[in-house]
């Protein structure tokens, strides 16, 4: 079984819900990324997802742009990625998921990606640009293969979008609780449990929203309503606020602490 649908089964029976935190892999290098994996686990976050820079994001903000800017700058890439997630599987057991574009996918070929990102030890991929309709083969692969392959629904899908996407998503499904890029805001959407409640009673798969959410009290909120919370930018921004400290890595982990209360 993934590692994915493990921490979920493990998280219903506590009673607990999922705390996700994206970073963007090599930012500021792949060693620091590394460590903040393993930090991370130390903070009870329970599933990582590591941002693979590309140069012309769709649904990345400002923060999550800049920091994949830098950590292609540094010769971030899949290859190295996927030897990092390789090199973590000797320490942690945390799910891991890989959220990238298209693009670098398909320079390095869908089976090729699949199956070394399997043999890696990454557990899920979060492909914002790759809707299912397109990604039939894609997909097939990696069911075949068990990697998750974990789909988006948005405030604006249909009832019949949001009955097509829970038929093919594993892992969990990533609800993106507002219209727009990544980026913290104030408020969460105020449409927010309303439309997760029109998902939950189409589907029992596990659904955990993302974009926005940026305070402990934000994550409670979003937490009460989802099986799961997704934080972002708003980690990258602490990375970028620490970034020539010596110290980044436990001031970063305290910050996650203090969000996944």
């Amino acid at each position: 079984m993934n590692r994915i649908d493990k921490k979920f089964i493990q998280l219903k029976k506590e009673n607990k819900k999922a705390f996700i935190a994206f970073i963007t892999a090599g930012y500021p290098n792949l060693a620091t990324t590394a460590k903040l994996v393993l930090e991370f686990e130390k903070r009870k976050v329970d599933i990582v997802e590591l941002g693979v820079p590309f140069s012309d994001p769709l649904a990345d903000g400002p923060v999550i742009q800049e920091a994949s800017e830098y950590s292609l700058k540094k010769g971030t890439n899949l290859i190295k990625i996927l030897d990092l997630v390789k090199k973590l599987r000797f320490n942690t057991n945390l799910p891991i998921c890989l959220m990238t574009y298209y693009n670098p996918i398909f320079c390095f070929g869908d089976k090729r990606f699949i199956e070394q990102a399997v043999a890696s030890g990454v557990d899920g991929v979060i492909i914002p640009d790759l809707p299912p309709e397109e990604g039939k083969e894609f997909i097939a692969y990696a069911n075949k293969k068990g990697l998750a392959n974990i789909c988006f629904i948005a405030p604006t899908s249909s009832h019949a979008r949001v009955k097509a996407i829970a038929r093919v998503a594993k892992g969990f499904i990533y609800y993106v609780s507002l219209t727009g890029v990544t980026g913290a805001r104030k408020t969460l959407a105020c449409d927010l449990k309303v439309n997760l409640s029109k998902i939950k009673r189409i589907t029992a798969k596990p659904v955990c929203v993302g974009f926005g959410i940026s305070d402990a009290t934000q994550v409670r909120k979003a937490q009460s309503m989802a099986d799961g919370v997704i934080i972002g930018s708003a980690i990258v921004k602490k990375i970028k606020e620490n970034i020539t400290r010596g110290d980044l890595v436990k001031i970063v982990g305290n910050f996650v602490g203090r969000l996944n209360v």
